[in-house]
């Protein structure tokens, strides 16, 4: 088969470029994903995000386990990813939060030339559908919707309130004028159609209403596990589905679309990393490009639980499971109720001193108890709330376990190893105590899980038991000028032709927020580089 564009992985990046490209038709587009269209329930339901994201079984969900980190106590954390169209934006909380425009500006100080904050807006505001209508803040005209929760419960408005305890005033709109305060998050569901109230995964927006194209095609549960090099150029990958094993040639690109992991694991199986590295394991170096695999940064999360003797949050009792029975009614009819919420209602961007400048810390408020990602499961009616470091100083690893594709790769983001990480979610979880405690969370206060005895170190000793990430890996195949940068600021892989990388994984720092909004803007970007590319190479 031959295609002029091979994309490798239907993530959120992956659906969008796909859709994008295949909009010329005078070009063929291939699509190669490993999992499934995603279009069942567990997609559709915002409410079951709980059962994907545990990942017993797998729905949906790599699943995939990081190295014991020695600032967690030994402990190996997890890491679901999504597997199927749409990647991550299928198994999600929905949350659309863009980061801060330093954020960028810091992108393009570093020499991610173009992606400043006032470049990449535009990008932001084209990709969106926002329920609120065009303004300077939001857009109308792209293919994801966005919009507001349409009944949220009682305790996550309480806990916007209790939040002033704290000096966190009330914000209505993070993706606005200023991102700081408490408020309920926009969400990427559908707001307007027949398909109200369901999710609005990348693949939702972007790519199944354009599956029937002639010139697209997707391929589903086909994982690439090479890509093909000739004379210093990408010329396709070599690609498994089922127990076929064939070879797909690109004319113009391939476009490596497969995530934080799953990226710079396909560029090391196919001979582009660190040379050291690939010789350790068996692969002959293509390019030895020492910045794949490296700079691999994530949110790590702190979470606090507690019983509620309310009922109007989330249990997994019988009166809990039999208010979802009724919800999901409610849902199928009307697009609202419990079975449309995100469950992670609530949010908060604070300082963590005043004399910051901006944000550093997140808060996610969530409707029901979460224990080590949903894995732990509990029969109470509850709530939890989880505070993250924006912005973390700890950098880790990705590397190839074996050359064998079907590993899994070695994830090692070396959480905490920077001592100023530990210091300022120590700081984020005394505050997130504050509020936890405060007088408009009283009516849902019930027993606490996991107390601790109020020390800085006994609270620092149940961090590091508890913590794990809030799901935001980035950075692997970083984009920028310097010696560890992967892709030039057009995302194009250094050394390689006709290679690009294009998602999570080109960012060069983590942003201040949750990642799927700036990964659908990143994809937006490269497909209109990809088109200008082509459109010099004809006109020369």
């Amino acid at each position: 088969m031959r295609f002029d564009y091979l994309i490798l992985g239907g993530g959120s990046a992956g659906a969008v470029l796909a859709a994008r490209l295949s909009e010329d038709a005078a070009v063929t587009v291939c699509l190669v994903e490993a999992g499934r269209e995603a279009r069942d329930i567990f997609v559709r339901a915002p409410a079951l995000v709980a059962a994907m994201v545990a990942g017993r079984p797998p729905i949906h969900n790599w699943a995939l386990r990081t190295t014991p980190q020695p600032g967690l106590h030994g402990r190996r954390g997890f890491q679901p990813r999504g597997r199927g169209l749409g990647g991550s934006s299928a198994i999600n909380a929905m949350l659309y939060a863009r980061g801060q425009p330093e954020d960028y500006d810091g992108w393009a100080e570093a020499g991610a030339e173009g992606w400043d904050w006032e470049t990449v807006k535009p990008w932001f505001l084209a990709s969106e559908r926002n329920a609120r209508g065009a303004s300077d803040w939001h857009g109308t005209a792209g293919p994801l919707q966005v919009g507001d929760q349409r009944r949220p419960r009682a305790i996550s408005r309480a806990f916007i309130e209790a939040c002033g305890a704290v000096q966190c005033p009330p914000n209505e709109d993070f993706n606005g004028p200023r991102q700081e305060g408490a408020g309920l998050y926009q969400v990427t569901q559908f707001w307007d159609g027949p398909r109200k109230g369901e999710r609005c995964s990348a693949a939702a927006a972007y790519l199944h209403p354009v599956m029937d194209r002639p010139n697209l095609t997707v391929l589903t549960r086909a994982r690439a596990e090479k890509i093909e090099i000739a004379e210093g150029r990408a010329t396709g990958a070599i690609v498994r589905q089922g127990r076929k094993r064939m070879k797909i040639e690109a004319a113009r690109e391939v476009i490596v679309s497969a995530g934080a992991f799953g990226s710079p694991q396909l560029l090391m199986l196919s001979g582009i990393g660190p040379e050291d590295h690939l010789r350790e394991v068996g692969i002959e170096p293509r390019l030895d490009l020492p910045g794949v695999g490296a700079n691999l940064q994530d949110h790590l999360d702190y979470v606090i639980s507690y019983t509620s003797p309310r009922r109007d949050v989330v249990g997994l009792n019988p009166r809990g499971l039999l208010r979802l029975a009724r919800a999901a009614g409610a849902w199928r009819k009307h697009g609202e109720g419990l079975f449309a919420s995100p469950m992670a209602e609530g949010g908060a961007f604070l300082r963590s001193d005043p004399s910051l400048t901006r944000p550093d810390l997140q808060i996610h408020f969530v409707v029901g108890i979460v224990d080590q990602h949903m894995r732990k499961p509990h029969l109470a009616d509850g709530w939890s709330a989880h505070i993250c470091p924006l912005r973390p100083q700890s950098r880790g690893t990705l590397r190839l376990a074996s050359s064998d594709p079907r590993a899994a790769p070695l994830i090692d983001p070396e959480y905490l190893s920077d001592p100023r990480d530990a210091e300022l979610l120590l700081k984020g979880a005394r505050l997130l105590d504050q509020i936890a405690e405060a007088e408009p969370l009283r009516p849902w206060r019930g027993r606490r899980f996991y107390p601790h005895d109020g020390t800085d170190e006994g609270l620092m000793a149940d961090i590091r038991a508890r913590a794990d990430t809030i799901y935001h890996p980035v950075g692997t195949c970083a984009m920028g000028q310097g010696d560890m940068s992967v892709v030039d600021p057009q995302l194009r892989v250094r050394g390689i032709d006709g290679l690009r990388v294009v998602d999570a994984s080109v960012m060069p720092r983590l942003i201040s927020g949750n990642t799927n909004a700036p990964t659908i803007m990143i994809a937006e970007r490269a497909a209109a580089f990809i088109r200008e590319d082509q459109s010099t190479r004809s006109v020369g």
